[in-house]
């Protein structure tokens, strides 16, 4: 079943505040949020990386938790990207006609949930279980993620929310249920050629 979903009933006054507050913003200001949304999700990577190093100096099992993460965030992102192919809520730059700083996608490239919030969310979730200080910084760079889809005008604010909570609970549903077999996945994978993914 496939549901037309009218978000400018919804939050459309917002989001018009919000693109119409970019617009009269400084130059420079509109430049970084719109280069955060695009190339942002790089620095989660980074992350990623980052917590695997570390994690393979503090255990197997710890190594385990930090190479799910990346299939956590892939995971994450398909539930996501299958609710966008069940709902069909077109882009907000086409229903409201607004002048946005990114370009607007194809009619059929649908809006609800945001693909980018629900990718940060689930890294950030995810890294969580890896090191309270990486999830933390990843947290605050998903909020900004949420919040440069909606500025640059590619997003309404409930397409953001809504991709959060999915990424984030898609992703801590997974790691929980991780978290009850890491030891014996890193026993299995230590007596394997990968053995060198995990211990340093």
């Amino acid at each position: 079943m496939i549901l037309a979903l009218s978000g400018s009933s919804i939050d459309g006054p917002v989001y018009t505040d919000v693109v119409d507050l970019a617009r009269r913003s400084p130059a420079w200001l509109d430049d970084s949020v719109t280069a955060w949304s695009a190339y942002g999700l790089a620095v989660f990577a980074v992350l990623m990386a980052v917590g695997w190093w570390r994690a393979r100096r503090v255990g197997a099992g710890a190594a385990v938790t930090a190479l799910a993460v990346p299939i956590v965030v892939v995971v994450a992102y398909l539930v996501n990207a299958l609710v966008k192919l069940l709902v069909h809520e077109v882009r907000p730059c086409r229903t409201l006609h607004a002048v946005t700083l990114e370009a607007c996608p194809a009619r059929t490239d649908w809006s609800f949930p945001s693909n980018h919030a629900a990718i940060a969310a689930a890294a950030a979730v995810a890294l969580f279980f890896v090191s309270r200080r990486l999830g933390a910084i990843a947290a605050v760079a998903a909020a900004a993620m949420g919040v440069s889809r909606v500025w640059v005008g590619a997003h309404y604010p409930h397409d953001v929310l809504v991709g959060l909570l999915v990424g984030g609970l898609v992703a801590f549903a997974l790691m929980r249920w991780l978290a009850r077999r890491d030891g014996a996945l890193a026993r299995r994978i230590t007596a394997t050629r990968l053995r060198a993914l995990l211990v340093s």
